[in-house]
């Protein structure tokens, strides 16, 4: 069975009501996932201070708030899972997301960081670095020939990811398996962190 709850995750009183109103109305949260994200591809000259802002928000402060307020509960219980969905722009940057891949690099320290914070309490706090992924979001890079080659020249794996790839991984961190696993960044890339 599958609850929503719609609520705004850039927001720290929505964000603490919505929380509050899953557990009221499905039990306590034992795993999150992270999975608030945008992109705006701009040269970084050109862009404008509210574009930075809502990136920053969307992709950065949005964990903070969810994650610490799942955590103030979780660490009541003595035990959780979070699973920040940082990118393999929390490690590497090309021209024209360097905005993007900033707030990216910094929740791969926010996940470390709340690993260090939390762990005492029996949470374990990872992230998922998802690599070039063909989506709905994606469509463009996909569709550009020239893009799209030099992705498929680029991994080793010779493709564009699926969604379906990044579901064991996940299960994983979200599992008893991750047990003593924390503050790591486990990447699904086909290998493109790992090769000049």
């Amino acid at each position: 069975m599958v609850h929503t709850a719609a609520f705004d995750v850039t927001d720290g009183p929505a964000v603490a009501a919505g929380i509050a109103d899953v557990e009221e109305r499905v039990g306590p949260l034992d795993i999150l996932v992270n999975n608030a994200g945008m992109q705006n591809r701009a040269p970084l000259l050109e862009f404008t201070d509210d574009a930075w802002r809502q990136i920053l928000d969307t992709n950065l402060t949005s964990a903070f708030l969810v994650g610490r307020e799942a955590a103030r509960r979780m660490t009541t219980r003595g035990h959780g899972k979070i699973v920040n969905i940082c990118s393999l722009q929390s490690e590497v940057v090309r021209p024209g997301i360097a905005p993007y891949a900033a707030t990216k690099g910094a929740l791969k320290m926010l996940t470390k960081g709340m690993c260090a914070d939390w762990g005492r309490y029996g949470i374990q706090v990872n992230g998922l670095g998802p690599g070039y992924i063909e989506t709905e979001l994606t469509r463009p890079l996909v569709e550009d020939e020239e893009f799209s080659a030099w992705v498929r020249g680029r991994t080793p794996a010779g493709r564009w990811g699926r969604t379906e790839d990044l579901i064991g991984a996940l299960l994983y961190l979200a599992s008893p398996a991750a047990d003593f696993v924390s503050g790591q960044v486990l990447y699904v890339d086909g290998g493109m962190t790992s090769v000049l």
